[in-house]
């Protein structure tokens, strides 16, 4: 009877570690049981871009908890990106996330085959070889600056029909921060938002040459205000311009446009609506499929262009943020809506059309002609509309 027992114990164990086993096996071909996350932030969080992208990170740690483990870097410049690269990957971090614009970091990938590496867009990726571990992503902003165009173009109606400026002074004025296709294809989509709804609007554009600058972009806000704008906004990080628009009096109120970052509590009175890309759903999508094992293009929702990916309204990557009912001109949230549903449906060609001819600044000899449609976003995740349409648009 004894050798009975012993013998249906030996089976029951033989089964059990069978079983165990089997189940690692099922863990390793299915994926991680935990992760190890970097970041890299090119300033910190008191900056709107930077402050925007860390609400990824913390739809990170509320999902995953204590199965994830977060590594940060902030303040670091592009061309100081190599040791904390290095030191990150060197930790053993399963993926690190760059919000930065240097190419240290699609040539130190290939060091590094066990990490992926995903840095938002900063070129045109479309024609570029890249190590299979490498990753671009963006949200396709100029949907957002658009619909946030036909706020601003709503406010600017209404104060011609009360009477407070007349149409050949529906002038915007937009704080920039440098000449390149990013900022040109957002503030392009953001006036031409606006003359859909006031044909006969232009904008002034003031350049910083600086991404983060609390006095140079006031001052230049100030500028544009003293030229006449009623209506601005920016592409720049901080808090300037939307200051300098609340500063200015009753009598004369100018009105703000944000991006990235809500500006309803710095400036309550003249903001109107902020867009912001939505970082979260790449984020969310690439810890996962890395977590389960996957190609992060076959998780992630979007317009997937290779390694690159983009995505606007239609996938959750572009929002609008904090309308100020108070503020707005009437039926502004239904227009903004009819708009956003048409990108919803996949339907872009209408942004970047109309009797309008755009010239390159960098070389005139080439132009757009927009009565084609020029699709923004359409092979690479970083914008490349790069003409300025100088009948509607002077830079100051």
């Amino acid at each position: 009877m004894k050798r009975v027992y012993i013998a249906t114990i030996l089976t029951c164990l033989v089964i059990l570690a069978a079983f165990i086993g089997f189940f690692r096996i099922l863990n390793l071909a299915g994926g991680k049981e935990t992760l190890k996350i970097g970041f890299i932030y090119d300033n910190d969080e008191s900056t709107a871009y930077t402050y925007n992208f860390s609400l990824a990170r913390d739809s990170l740690e509320k999902k995953y908890g204590e199965k994830i483990q977060i590594l940060t870097c902030s303040n670091v410049m592009d061309d100081e990106m190599e040791e904390p690269l290095r030191d990150l990957a060197g930790q053993g971090c399963d993926i690190i996330f760059f919000n930065g614009y240097s190419e240290l970091v699609m040539k130190l990938a290939p060091e590094y085959p066990d990490t992926q590496f995903c840095q938002t867009s900063y070129m045109d990726m479309s024609q570029k070889t890249v190590p299979a571990n490498y990753h671009t992503f963006k949200g396709e902003a100029y949907q957002g600056r658009y619909v946030s165009g036909i706020a601003a173009g709503m406010k600017i109606d209404q104060m011609i029909k009360d009477g407070l400026i007349t149409e050949d002074r529906a002038l915007v004025g937009f704080v920039a921060a440098y000449p390149t296709s990013e900022v040109i294809s957002g503030y392009t989509a953001f006036i031409l938002g606006v003359r859909s709804i006031v044909p006969s609007a232009s904008m002034k554009v003031c350049y910083t040459h600086t991404w983060s600058s609390y006095a140079q972009e006031k001052s230049a806000a100030q500028r544009l205000i003293n030229k006449g704008c009623v209506i601005i906004s920016q592409h720049t990080d901080t808090i300037g311009p939307a200051i300098a628009c609340e500063e200015t009096p009753e009598e004369k109120k100018v009105y703000f446009v944000g991006y990235n970052q809500s500006m309803s509590e710095v400036a309550p009175v003249s903001s109107l609506v902020t867009s912001r890309i939505c970082w979260e759903p790449y984020v969310l999508g690439a810890a996962d499929a890395v977590m389960s094992n996957k190609k992060i293009e076959s998780v992630v929702s979007g317009h997937v262009h290779g390694t690159d990916i983009s995505a606007g309204f239609d996938k959750g990557w572009v929002e609008m943020l904090d309308l100020n009912r108070q503020a707005v001109a009437p039926n502004t949230q239904n227009a903004m809506e009819n708009a956003i549903k048409k990108f919803k449906r996949g339907k872009t060609d209408f942004v970047f059309q109309g009797d309008y001819v755009g010239v390159d600044p960098n070389d005139p000899s080439k132009t757009w002609n927009l009565k084609k449609a020029y699709i923004e976003n359409e092979n690479t995740s970083y914008p490349t509309f790069n003409y300025v349409i100088s009948d509607i648009i002077s830079v100051e």
